[in-house]
């Protein structure tokens, strides 16, 4: 009888690809990760058991086919795993990166629970798709037959991307709208480049304009081109602009000198990445170099904010945040390599003013944990007479994102929102209020996973196509 391949994971230990040592990977934006060699990534995909009601695959967005790679994998059928894994995930060289697999997939892994370590899932995806690319299995999309129907997307975020990777297989042509110079949204701009190579977002950009996407970048909607010419120019819209508006504290002092948005500083490094002239980089503004840095926040945003701080660096790291560790919503991996490269957390801490002008310091409330709030976390209390004083050149504001009022944007009328300002729109098609308009991602969610974005793009497409497939009622003369 053959050897079973799988259920290795009573005698292999879990098993990560190696990181960079600190000191190292701290002096560059390159991603700390190495890459598995094959025959390490077929023995940690050996490590599967084979659930027969797969959790990993159910608590992922997407619904990843993730037991059958897995098993492709270990048996160095990875051409197979390729196609197993992109039938349902249109980058799951993206997703292997960034996704927070001990949240989703690796979280929920049987085998872990168990007490023998999670398969290393995210790994293993990135190990596969990383291999396809470099033995020419990307293709670009090449439609059975071409349509005539039209489909605009506004915004080249992982949804809007997502979106018309679908559409387009289906021979639909698709046009995709976005303000940036550069396609990708906070692939590109906002997640740095450590954990996520722009090469890798950018391939898959080419690709996707291979394939017969077209792509219009540095255009922004409602001043450079109409939300209604887009409608008049389009048989279906979707709208996948994300959220970009930073929330604020209204507190003393928020306006001051040397206090930033996230958003700002993270996109300011990134386009120095790519060699662009970012004067407010360049004089100091938006550049931790030499600075004691203060981050406010505890979500994967502040994580992305002290560690580029640190390869920016930064004199000192700290990143305050109102509850511990245990209640932190960011990923729990990424908290630890921000630990590894020296970040001091200050946990229980909230800002009650900035200090100075330009900013000095952060006048600190120390909190303690009370009773649970409707989500199910303890909710933070003051610590009267408590307060400290953190001091600070450069304070990034990493408090979560907000949508943009895009009706009064783009000066449309019956475009529906809800309180919080997102796109009302139907969760599994994206149908809006307004015909053969739709939404998908943070803007309809509110800020969330790519991974999500990514499911809303595809479930939208497959809803659009459906909807293009309909029978033309055509009105009698």
């Amino acid at each position: 009888m053959a050897e079973n391949p799988m259920l290795k994971f009573v005698d292999v230990p879990r098993l990560m690809p190696e990181k960079r040592v600190v000191p190292v990977r701290t002096q560059d934006f390159n991603e700390i990760y190495s890459d598995f060699v094959g025959s390490k990534a077929e023995e940690q995909a050996s490590r599967c058991s084979q659930c027969g009601v797969p959790y990993c695959q159910t608590h992922c967005p997407l619904h990843n086919n993730i037991p059958d790679w897995l098993r492709l994998t270990a048996e160095g059928r990875l051409r197979e795993a390729y196609e197993i894994s992109q039938a349902t995930n249109t980058f799951p060289e993206i997703c292997g990166r960034i996704c927070p697999q001990d949240r989703l997939c690796e979280g929920n892994c049987v085998i872990e629970k168990s007490g023998h370590g999670t398969v290393t899932i995210g790994s293993v995806e990135k190990y596969i798709t990383d291999t396809a690319w470099d033995q020419g299995w990307v293709k670009p999309i090449q439609p059975e037959v071409e349509l005539s129907d039209s489909v605009g997307i506004i915004g080249a975020g992982p949804g809007g991307l997502a979106a018309a990777d679908v559409l387009r297989r289906a021979g639909v042509q698709v046009t995709v709208y976005d303000r940036y110079d550069r396609s990708g949204g906070l692939l590109t701009y906002g997640i740095p480049s450590f954990k996520l190579e722009k090469e890798v977002v950018l391939k898959r950009v080419v690709q996707l304009e291979k394939g017969g996407v077209k792509i219009i970048n540095n255009c922004n909607v409602g001043v450079d081109i109409s939300f209604d010419d887009i409608r008049l120019k389009h048989d279906a819209v979707i709208i996948a602009t994300g959220v970009y508006k930073s929330r604020e504290l209204e507190i003393s002092g928020m306006d001051a000198e040397g206090t930033v948005r996230a958003i700002d500083y993270l996109t300011a490094s990134n386009r120095n990445g790519f060699g662009d002239d970012v004067p407010k980089f360049k004089d100091g503004s938006l550049n931790a170099d030499g600075k004691k840095v203060v981050v406010l926040g505890g979500g994967d945003t502040a994580m992305d904010c002290v560690r580029t701080a640190v390869r920016q660096g930064a004199t000192s790291v700290k990143c305050l945040y109102r509850r511990d560790k245990a209640n932190m919503p960011g990923s729990v991996r990424e908290t630890q390599n921000a630990q590894e490269e020296g970040v001091e957390f200050v946990w229980l801490s909230s800002p009650k003013e900035f200090v100075g002008q330009p900013v000095s310091g952060v006048s600190v409330q120390k909190m303690r944990l009370g009773s649970a709030d409707a989500t199910g976390r303890q909710s933070p209390e003051v610590i009267e007479g408590a307060d400290y004083i953190e001091p600070a050149d450069l304070v990034i504001k990493a408090l979560g994102f907000e949508a943009e009022n895009l009706p009064k944007l783009w000066d449309t009328e019956g475009l529906e929102v809800t309180r919080w300002g997102t796109v009302k729109a139907d969760f599994e098609t994206g149908q809006t209020s307004l015909p053969s308009v739709f939404a998908i991602g943070d803007i309809v969610r509110g800020a969330s996973l790519v991974v999500w974005a990514i499911r809303d793009g595809r479930d939208c497409a497959t809803a659009i196509l459906a909807k293009l497939a309909e029978p033309k009622t055509i009105a009698a003369e």
